[in-house]
This record gives C-alpha cells, sequence and structure tokens, in this order.
C-alpha cells in the first residue's frame, strides 16, 4: 500500500530532527533543577554546576564520556565584606560561544583556534552581595574564574577545591616557590599532607585530568593545592593570607585539561584561557636554539670576554643563532660610574654584541631580578641593553608568585616588549597563559631542569605530561658533559631536545662535548626554531615519552624512557606514505645511526639503555631519497 508522500515526508523530517537532537553538542548552560550543564560537544568533557537549596553552595563536577572526571567540588570565595562560598541564590545566566583564532611565535604549534562555550551564572547572599561564576568548557578542558563587583574589599582566601577519585593515580611536584621540585607518583589519597604545585595529573576515569591555572596577573595572587592524606581532594591555597582588590575583579582560571594522555599532551587550553597578545608587532621576535655557557664554563666564563667570543665562534660554526651570557659578566658594576651619561662603555658586552652579529649570532644576557625590581634599574638596564644590541634577557630569582611579585611580572613585560627584548624567566612562575599575552617570552624554567643533580628518570619521563604542558620549559638540555650527575643515556639527552618544547632551546653542553658526540651534534644542528604541529606517538608519565613536533614536511622525534635496556616500539603516526626514519641511538662504543623506512601505521623499532632514549628525524622517503639532514 503506497504511504501518502506528506505522511511520508512528515514522518522524514521527524527522524531527521530526532537524529539533530541526538548528535547535537550539548550546549552551554542546560539547566535542570538546581543545576547547569556546561559542554562545547556531545563527546566533549561536561561541567555540572549544582546549588545547593539548603545551603546555598555550589560545587563543580566533570565527566567526559559518562564518567567521572571530577567528583562534585566546593566553589566560592571569601573577601572581607562578603562570604560568597554560601547562602547564595541563583539570579540569571548568560550563554555565549568564544571562538578565536590566533597565531603563536612558539610552542606546540603555530596555528589555533579556542572553541569555548561559556555560561556565567550569577548569585547573591541574602545581603545583597553578588558573585558571578564563569564556565568555559572546550574539547580538551573545563575551567572557571569569579567575578567580583567593587567594594568588597581584599580577598581573604577560596573555597575552591578538586576532588578527585581516591584511587587515581597521581604524579605530583612538592610546591616550591621556584618550581623546580621533581614529579613523583602517587595516587590521588595517598599523596603526602603537603602542599603541592598546581600543575598536578591524574589518572581519572576514561583519560588523564592535568590541573592548571591561566590569566595570572597582579591583579590577584598564585595558587598551590594543599591536600590531606586519605582523601582526593586538592584545595586552592594562595600564596597571599590577604589579596588586594580595586573596583571590579576577576579572578585567574581554575583549568582542567582532560582526555586521553594525547589530548592532555598536545593542548593549548591555558594559553587558549588567557587574554589575545598585547604585542603588535611581532616580527623581532623570533625561537631559536641557544648555546647556553652556564654548565659549560660557569661564572668564570660569564666574567671573561674571550671565553665568551669563543663561544660565539662555536655557536656561528654550528648556525646556533643564539649564545647566552649568564651570572658573572656584570658583577662588577658596582665599579661603574653610573652618575656618568656614557658608564655602559666600561662594560665588554657591547664588543661582543658587536663580535657576534658579524658571525650571525646574537647574545642573550642574564640578569639578576634584583637589579630590574624599581623603575630606575630599568629605565638604567632596559634601554642599555636594547642599545647594546642584544636580543634578550635571562632574568633571575623571583622565586614568589605572591601579588607584589605578580604586579613585578605586569611590569616588566611591557617594558621587555617595548625594547624589543625577548625574555627567559628563571626561578619563575610557569607560563600560565603568559606566552599567548606576550608572546615575547620565549620560555620559563619553573622546572627541575638539567642544573639538578638529583633528578631521575621518572621525573624526565613525567615532564612531558605536566609541566611542559602549561607552557614552553627551560630544562636546559644537552648537558653531555655531566656524566653520572642526570640520570639517562647520551641518546635520552638528544631526545630531551624534542620531547621538551622551549621557544628558546638553551643547549647546556660544552663545545668538546658536543664534538666528541657527531651524531648528537648534527642532529641539534637540524632543530627548528619553532614546531607546526605536536603529537604524542607512546607514553605513560613516568615510564616513557615518545613525543613527535612537526616543522614543515619533517618530524623531529624525542623519546625518554625509565628501566632497564630493551627494544622500544614506538607506533608511527606521522600521515600518509612511507617515511624515512634517521634514528640517533645508544651504542655499546656511544651514539650510532639506524635508518629504517616505515609507513605510516607501522611500528618503529629502537635498541633503548638503561634510563635510555633516542632521537629521530623523519622525512617522506621516495627513490633516491637517503637522508633527512638538510
Amino acid at each position: 500500500m503506497a504511504v501518502p508522500i506528506r505522511t511520508a515526508v512528515a514522518g522524514l523530517c521527524a527522524g531527521l530532527l530526532a537524529a539533530l537532537l541526538t548528535n547535537a553538542p550539548a550546549q552551554a548552560g542546560q539547566r535542570e533543577e538546581g543545576a547547569w550543564t556546561v559542554s562545547s560537544a556531545a563527546h566533549a568533557p561536561h561541567a555540572r554546576i549544582s546549588l545547593d537549596d539548603t545551603t546555598g553552595t555550589l560545587s563543580l563536577s566533570v565527566t567526559r564520556a559518562g564518567r567521572t572526571v571530577l567528583e562534585p567540588s566546593p566553589l566560592g570565595i571569601v573577601t572581607e565584606q562578603a562570604d560568597l562560598s554560601q547562602g547564595l541564590r541563583f539570579l540569571h545566566a548568560r550563554n555565549r560561544t568564544v571562538d578565536e583564532r590566533y597565531r603563536a611565535v612558539s610552542g606546540k604549534r603555530l596555528d589555533r583556534r579556542a572553541h569555548m562555550r561559556e555560561t556565567r551564572l550569577s548569585f547573591a547572599t541574602a545581603a545583597g552581595a553578588r558573585l558571578d561564576l564563569v564556565v568555559r568548557a572546550a574539547a580538551d578542558g573545563v575551567a572557571y574564574r569569579y567575578v567580583l563587583p567593587s567594594g568588597y574589599g581584599d580577598v581573604l582566601g577560596e573555597a575552591s577545591a578538586f576532588r578527585l577519585p581516591a584511587d587515581a593515580d597521581a604524579w605530583l611536584s612538592a610546591y616550591r616557590v621556584d618550581n623546580e621540585g621533581q614529579f613523583a607518583e602517587y595516587t590521588a589519597a595517598t599523596a603526602p599532607t603537603r602542599t603541592y604545585a598546581d600543575q598536578a595529573l591524574f589518572a581519572t576515569p576514561g583519560g588523564y585530568t592535568l590541573l592548571a591555572e591561566s590569566g595570572l596577573t597582579g591583579s590577584y595572587s598564585g595558587a598551590r593545592l594543599a591536600h590531606t592524606q586519605g582523601t582526593g581532594t586538592y584545595r586552592i591555597q594562595l600564596a597571599d593570607e590577604r589579596v588586594h582588590t580595586e573596583g571590579r575583579s576577576a579572578t585567574p582560571w581554575r583549568a582542567m585539561i582532560t582526555g586521553d594522555l594525547a589530548t592532555v599532551t598536545r593542548s593549548t587550553f591555558t594559553d587558549d584561557l588567557a587574554p589575545a597578545s598585547e604585542v603588535a608587532d611581532r616580527s623581532w621576535i623570533r625561537p631559536g636554539t641557544v648555546l647556553w655557557t652556564w654548565l659549560a664554563g660557569g661564572r668564570t666564563a660569564g666574567q671573561s670576554l674571550a671565553a665568551q667570543k669563543a663561544y660565539v665562534d662555536y655557536a656561528a660554526e654550528r648556525g646556533w643563532p643564539y649564545e647566552a651570557v649568564d651570572s658573572g659578566w656584570y658583577f662588577k658594576k658596582d665599579e661603574w660610574d653610573v652618575t656618568d651619561p656614557d658608564w655602559q662603555t666600561t662594560s665588554w658586552m657591547p664588543e661582543l654584541v658587536r663580535y657576534a652579529r658579524a658571525r650571525g649570532v646574537e647574545i642573550i644576557v642574564w640578569i639578576h631580578q634584583r637589579d630590574l625590581d624599581t623603575p630606575a634599574e630599568r629605565a638604567q638596564w632596559l634601554p642599555t641593553l636594547e642599545r647594546w644590541g642584544a636580543k634578550g634577557v635571562k632574568i633571575d630569582f623571583m622565586n614568589s608568585e605572591t601579588q607584589s611579585m605578580l604586579q613585578w611580572y605586569d611590569t616588566i613585560l611591557p617594558e621587555t616588549a617595548a625594547h624589543h627584548l625577548m625574555v627567559d624567566f628563571h626561578g619563575s612562575t610557569i607560563p600560565k597563559g603568559i606566552q599567548r599575552t606576550w608572546p615575547h617570552v620565549m620560555t620559563l624554567e619553573g622546572v627541575g631542569g638539567e642544573e639538578k643533580r638529583t633528578n631521575t628518570a621518572a621525573h624526565l619521563t613525567t615532564l612531558p605530561f605536566t609541566r611542559n604542558v602549561i607552557g614552553s620549559m627551560d630544562f636546559t638540555p644537552g648537558a653531555f658533559q655531566r656524566v653520572g650527575l642526570r640520570p639517562n643515556s647520551d641518546a635520552a639527552e638528544v631526545g630531551l631536545t624534542v620531547a621538551y618544547e622551549s621557544g628558546l632551546q638553551m643547549l647546556a653542553g660544552t663545545p668538546e662535548s658536543y664534538d666528541e658526540r657527531p651524531l648528537a651534534r648534527a642532529f641539534l644542528d637540524q632543530l627548528p626554531a619553532a614546531w607546526d604541529d605536536t603529537r604524542l606517538l607512546a607514553g605513560r608519565p613516568g615510564r616513557e615519552a615518545v613525543l613527535a613536533r612537526r616543522s614543515g614536511d619533517r618530524w623531529f622525534l624525542g623519546g625518554v624512557y625509565t628501566g632497564t635496556a630493551r627494544t622500544a616500539e614506538v607506533p608511527l603516526s606521522l600521515g600518509p606514505g612511507r617515511w624515512l626514519v634517521e634514528t640517533v641511538q645508544d651504542g655499546t662504543g656511544g651514539l650510532v645511526q639506524n635508518r629504517q623506512v616505515r609507513r605510516d601505521g607501522d611500528t618503529l623499532t629502537v635498541a633503548v639503555a638503561d634510563n635510555g632514549g633516542f632521537a629521530a628525524l623523519a622525512c617522506p622517503w621516495r627513490p633516491g631519497v637517503n637522508t633527512c639532514y638538510r
């Protein structure tokens, strides 16, 4: 029996509508009774904000693919004039979509898109005090912040906390003011009672979750995580007991990067949350490889023009664009007559800059923060460094995330940009979105790096999934001469230069150590200035990490491992076709090179030494192609 056309069309439309509703992305701010859900898509993380009608308290939970990522966790903030952690009632909600495209100058990839759904929920106490809670959800994370009207006085603390499943594996670093603690593995509940760095990683059901912070400025205070053993709760503890506010204020974003390990590793969520670039002309900002001379020669080298010229010569020979002069070069500045308009001529730095520039090398100089902490000192130093021709400044020993120090960052960032000085912060905070807003910040330490004599192989294999997810990390790899002072093999040391991303990749070896390892030296000569894409090929925090980073049509691979020697198997995911893969790996008498041709999806096999690793260069294979090196 024939079906009437009108009936058929109606049935078809109903079916299409049902399909669309089934597959439609979750909408921002979907409201249930006493709760709101925010998500960017059906398969993306879902944030659920709940209001307890009895206590007037707020909580936030996160699920992904129907599985719990974050258990209901308290929200709220307390100021001098209002307790906004309880007694709240709902007023109204506003929803919007954030969709921004921007281009970075360094990092995991250059071209980026920030696509997030946002819900802004307004609440009030019985006394009329107002609180806005802004929640954003993206494909790779969830974040929230508080917005306060003016007149509420100083912030005294937050009720904010993260409640993780108690049995979730956790990789945590004990909090230090310089963010240089080692990462160790626990579970969420068994981690000892203490405070931890806020870049904490948890293996949550169905994936991983990295806690983070973004948009931190001198209008607020840095955060750390306070934990009591036996619970899965990690409370936000501020660096200041009292945070001064003026006028309307907003806190930094409390962020959770979540997904499978590849998603977390590749995420730029903390940058996506941050304000857009404040630097209009970025033509002078150029990432690149740096010959860093501190571990090569220490303060003695820093005090010697002859030694620095020798390092410049070596960088020029290698084609490395930068040489960094570390501590010692101006330690006798107290002898300079700074009242003399020509006081700068007593330094040999201008001569070194001229010498280096004639050889195609630019100079980056170290300076202590205490010599830049007043307007007069900055007016003395920054124009001088620009006039000399220095291309960057490595500022050291901030060692604080208090509001007063963050206000110093707020001052030094536009001033260094105005004088066209790229910046490397040491003894510092971690990026937290700073590299999007101030792209001349090429890298920050905030890591237990190559200088440490107590690093473990487990720490080295955890960093790509924790600290380096947040932004560029100045670990300073390549210190081949520190045999016995580092836990890894030579091939792993080469691999770190790819596994760890840094806008200025400071290589910490001596010229002699590079020359003794020609395969390592040749690989370092190939390192690009920036990356077009990043992928995780294999990994488990504390055990192994293999990352691939693309520049043009070539992929660079860096792998680091813990444990005894073995044959590592790495699944290749580089793109269609056949690939020539040239590995640098450990052999019985030193580094050796191996060439393999593999199709995308094949397994790359690499012999790995005890606590070893490898580096590799891959390019599209075609007949006649026998090397990827250029």
